[in-house]
């Protein structure tokens, strides 16, 4: 019986280095899984459900499809990089707080998505949520929350990074 030649390879995830190895062929998830990221759902291990979505250098993937070699030269982001429970996300807490958090399966890809989403576009409409949520198959909200739960999150992302008008100074003259 032949095995397989493992290879090493280094790993930047959520900004930490991580040593692990990889057989030829192996896909992201599993070796994610591996490290103990378990926020990336197996599902359908095919590219058809997303809840396997992660992101590579900003932008969202499938982990089940991504070849774990390509990732050695970029920076992984699994949702334990975005809060836990001491000190949730914003974009987690709108999910909380709006009820888009049911059975939980998809909920880390979703927010993963709506992450890549507002750092690339800043506000962003029902319509927009809903595109980009297009590819996470989620059986339990409907996606009416999670939308509600993203535009709302890009409104106060957008207020807190709004620049006040400076003040007129009234001086005679």
């Amino acid at each position: 019986m032949r095995r397989e030649m493992q290879s090493p390879v280094t790993l930047r995830v959520n900004g930490r280095k991580m040593e692990t190895e990889i057989r030829p062929g192996d896909r992201l998830l599993r070796v994610l899984r591996g490290l103990g990221f378990f926020s990336v759902k197996y599902g359908c291990d095919s590219g058809d459900c997303g809840s396997c979505t992660i992101l590579v250098d900003g932008e969202p993937i499938l982990a089940c499809l991504y070849p774990a070699v390509r990732a050695a030269r970029a920076e992984i982001t699994t949702v334990e990089a975005l809060g836990h429970t001491d000190a949730l996300h914003p974009l987690q807490r709108s999910f909380l707080e709006r009820g888009a958090v049911q059975c939980g399966y998809c909920t880390p890809a979703m927010l993963l998505v709506a992450q890549a989403l507002l750092g690339r576009q800043g506000t962003v409409d029902s319509e927009a949520a809903r595109t980009a949520l297009a590819g996470v198959l989620c059986r339990c909200t409907g996606y009416v929350k999670p939308v509600e739960a993203i535009v709302a999150q890009s409104k106060v992302a957008v207020e807190q990074t709004a620049v006040p008008a400076p003040a007129l100074s009234r001086r005679g003259g």
